[in-house]
């Protein structure tokens, strides 16, 4: 898997709340390089990855993310460690935050740059997916420009489900986008 040898995925508690969002910007940003230019993707007046210039810091952003940490049993996030060092998050929802019939989304899922390309994300996905019985649903920016993200999930979701799962592409509550779903009460 990696040289690593110590990956942790637990669910972020409210006093860890701030790991995620100090993250949070990092993966705005990183998620603008798929989608370039696009309403969303760019950053507003104050330089905030933000539709709203009403966000005029990082701290007020912070705020944004305070869901996560007020719906407990319905909203996960999940903070992944390498080596007691934070490497990333995953933000699962359940219903009411996911489209009908699916009972888990990965809302987003991030890790940070020096631990891509170990195995980190791929073990940290399967660990999180273990977790929760039921329809899943994720999906993805299906540009040119993703393909690095389309063929992470892709190949992790079919390893994950040994092939049994639903790749198309269609429209989302966040647009276009290629959806991958599976269920795992069998797995």
């Amino acid at each position: 898997m990696s040289e690593l040898t110590n990956i942790n995925i637990k669910l972020a508690e409210q006093g860890e709340a701030y790991i995620i969002k100090n993250m949070y910007p990092l993966y705005l940003h990183d998620l603008s390089g798929h989608y370039g230019l696009t309403q969303g993707h760019i950053p507003n007046v104050h330089g905030i990855f933000e539709d709203s210039n009403d966000y005029r810091t990082l701290s007020d952003q912070y705020d944004v993310q305070n869901i996560w940490w007020e719906k407990p049993n319905c909203l996960y996030p999940f903070l992944i460690r390498v080596d007691d060092i934070p490497a990333g998050f995953a933000l699962i929802a359940s219903p009411p935050h996911c489209s009908k019939g699916t009972d888990y989304f990965v809302n987003d899922f991030f890790l940070l740059q020096p631990f891509r390309g170990k195995g980190i994300a791929e073990y940290s996905a399967i660990q999180i997916f273990d977790m929760f019985k039921g329809n899943w649903e994720l999906f993805t920016n299906p540009a040119e420009r993703n393909m690095i993200g389309q063929r992470f999930w892709r190949k992790t979701v079919s390893k994950y489900t040994s092939g049994s799962y639903k790749e198309e592409f269609g429209t989302t509550f966040d647009g276009y986008k290629l959806i991958f779903r599976f269920r795992n009460c069998n797995l």
